[in-house]
């Protein structure tokens, strides 16, 4: 079973020319696929609920509710820094609401760096590359941002604040 996951992952990723051609599992159930944002800008970031950073989920929710008809934001949670993000989807989708009133789209619970990486971070950090960033993902809440075309345009740090002129620079 394992290896015919591996095999599908792998396939995905060979045959990945573009963001469009992902799809991931959303926090709680059903996809979430990412050609039905064609034309907006995307942010990507992999999130937690026991870190430092993790007030940011009101900066990316004020974010998403400002710029929605350019931008669709994406959250992934991610147990790969600090073991800080420890709960299951349906505890970390109750712990967005709650705590932050979260209304962006969140993924299901993935890897984002190591062995076990995502194929849609393993697409994104391979990006990244391309544009002389060699190791993009150093902690929680790194976050990608995609153009209309789905072309990646810059990768923003954990300490880069979603409503900062740095990052909503390129989105006005």
């Amino acid at each position: 079973m394992k290896l015919a996951i591996l095999a599908t992952l792998f396939t995905m990723l060979l045959t990945a020319n573009s963001i469009y051609d992902f799809k991931v599992d959303g926090l709680s159930g059903g996809t979430i696929d990412f050609a039905q944002f064609k034309g907006k800008k995307i942010l990507i970031v992999n999130t937690a609920s026991e870190c430092g950073y993790t007030p940011q989920y009101d900066g990316l929710e004020k974010l998403y509710e400002t710029y929605k008809d350019k931008l669709v934001i994406v959250g992934f949670p991610a147990n790969n820094f600090g073991a800080q993000e420890p709960g299951s989807n349906e505890q970390i989708g109750a712990f967005c609401r709650k705590n932050y009133g979260v209304t962006f789209p969140m993924a299901a619970k993935v890897s984002v760096k190591g062995e076990d990486i995502a194929p849609l971070f393993q697409y994104l950090v391979a990006e990244a590359k391309k544009q002389g960033v060699a190791d993009p993902i150093k902690w929680n809440f790194t976050k990608f941002l995609v153009d209309e075309n789905g072309n990646l345009v810059h990768v923003f740090p954990s300490k880069v604040e979603p409503m900062s002129d740095e990052l909503t620079g390129y989105l006005k």
